[in-house]
């Protein structure tokens, strides 16, 4: 049985005093900016459904903590203040890359209530319409149908062979700087998402990840498939991450020559420059 490693990602612990309230994103996915300004920088990303915590307010904005202790600013209107959602009775998650939600069992008559992203949490609220269609309530109170094939109700945890080959679906996926979702990952966003079907939980961010406790260094020559692979300037300095699955081959989410989840080779001149550390669980 694989072990969840739980960890403190940052210096800031989490807020876990009564007064903090609970809330939950509404939107397919909400940005968090450092500021609470959409011109200021992006620094990571929550979906739909997700549970935060409000630390405090400015005018529109919230700044919230999520469920991987990352802080930021999100529009007020990318959530709604509630009891935390899809923690008990009957939920499901999103399985496929993404889901419609439509007002009727009927995928004809009117276009989607939302489209949501892969791992997104639902609360079912009726049994399957003729096996295809299941009702589903949000986190606004409203109810909504989707088709039964696009959700679990748990998503397994998976051995990296099956990591390996299951992460190759998501190749093409556009690069985003500070995605966590299938509508655009970051490096460390991608592998963030891969290592929970493994059972783990890792920080956020690629500089925090390599420095993490619960990984140990590999040597480049004695490399294993599902190892980390990170990239910098140095190890002091690291700016990239993925995946590595076998062959000299890694897959990652970059910004590279094109700007989508691939599978590049540790042969390239452009990655043998940059590889400075790798890591595998402990």
């Amino acid at each position: 049985m694989i072990l969840v490693v739980l960890f403190a990602m940052f210096a800031v612990p989490p807020n876990t005093s009564a007064s903090v309230e609970n809330a939950v994103i509404v939107q397919p996915v909400a940005n968090l900016y450092s500021n609470p300004s959409a011109d200021a920088d992006v620094v990571s990303q929550a979906i739909f459904s997700t549970n935060v915590g409000i630390l405090e307010r400015n005018a529109d904005w919230l700044r919230i903590r999520t469920p991987d202790d990352y802080t930021g600013w999100i529009p007020s209107s990318s959530a709604t203040k509630s009891k935390p959602y899809a923690q008990a009775g009957e939920t499901a998650q999103v399985s496929s890359l993404f889901a419609s939600l439509y007002r009727e069992p009927d995928i004809t008559k009117h276009q989607p209530v939302i489209t949501i992203p892969f791992e997104s949490k639902l609360e079912l609220a009726g049994t399957p319409v003729d096996g295809r269609f299941i009702q589903v309530r949000l986190p606004d109170g409203r109810t909504a149908w989707i088709q039964a094939g696009d959700i679990t109700k748990t998503l397994p945890t998976m051995t990296i062979p099956e990591v390996i080959e299951w992460s190759k679906r998501f190749v093409g996926l556009p690069y985003l700087w500070g995605g966590v979702s299938t509508f655009g990952y970051d490096c460390s966003g991608f592998m963030q998402m891969l290592y929970r079907r493994l059972g783990y939980v890792l920080p956020r961010d690629a500089g925090p990840q390599a420095n993490w406790d619960g990984l140990k260094p590999v040597e480049k020559s004695d490399l294993q498939p599902g190892d980390l692979l990170y990239f910098g300037s140095s190890p002091q300095k690291i700016t990239h991450t993925g995946m590595y699955i076998g062959d000299g081959q890694f897959i990652n989410a970059t910004a590279y020559q094109h700007p989508i989840v691939q599978i590049c080779h540790l042969g390239d001149e452009h990655w043998t420059r940059l590889l400075v550390a790798a890591r595998r669980i402990k």
